[in-house]
């Protein structure tokens, strides 16, 4: 290999375990959120409120994986690529958390939030009913608009999630070793 070859970007990248883990993460995390946008804009399947809230943990992920990837390619401190790796690690568990919960909701284990499952209250007067009716489409959390091989998107996020932890996990061992 050429020493020009072995400044190149891609070598760069390629011979740091820590960057290929935290592109990986942002890979996931986009594909996720394209993902989740051909559902709502293209099979017109509206997000519910929880829905919407398990995307941000993506919109978090793309990002700061992207800067830790940039980091740990540079030879940024192990530190730092380690509190990078950990946030990453975290917002992952706690999205998988909540798409167990929302998965939970779904298959009437336990109540969702008052503002998509449950009752409806409050249903003002008979007019501006009528009104709202026709102008909004009120997405449930519990009840779920799609699944395959028996999950639901919100199952579905739980295993993303899941992954996505084991990949910060694999990039905090790459960077603790580097």
């Amino acid at each position: 290999m050429t020493s020009e070859a072995a400044h190149s970007p891609s070598a760069r990248y390629a011979a740091d375990p820590a960057a290929v883990a935290a592109l990986a993460i942002a890979a996931v995390a986009a594909a996720t959120l394209a993902g989740a946008w051909f559902f709502e804009l293209v099979l017109d399947i509206r997000p519910c409120p929880l829905c919407l809230e398990q995307r941000y943990a993506y919109y978090l992920a793309v990002p700061l994986a992207l800067v830790v990837a940039f980091a740990a390619s540079r030879g940024a401190p192990r530190p730092m690529l380690l509190a990078g790796f950990t946030v990453l690690l975290l917002a992952a568990f706690a999205n998988a958390w909540l798409g167990g919960y929302h998965a939970g909701v779904e298959w009437q284990f336990w109540q969702g939030p008052t503002d998509c499952s449950g009752p409806v209250a409050n249903l003002g007067s008979a007019g501006t009913l009528l009104q709202r009716l026709d102008t909004e489409k009120v997405i449930r959390c519990d009840e779920v608009q799609w699944r395959f091989l028996g999950l639901s998107l919100a199952g579905y996020n739980v295993l993303i999630s899941l992954a996505m932890a084991v990949m910060a996990m694999w990039g905090i061992v790459s960077a603790k070793r580097a």
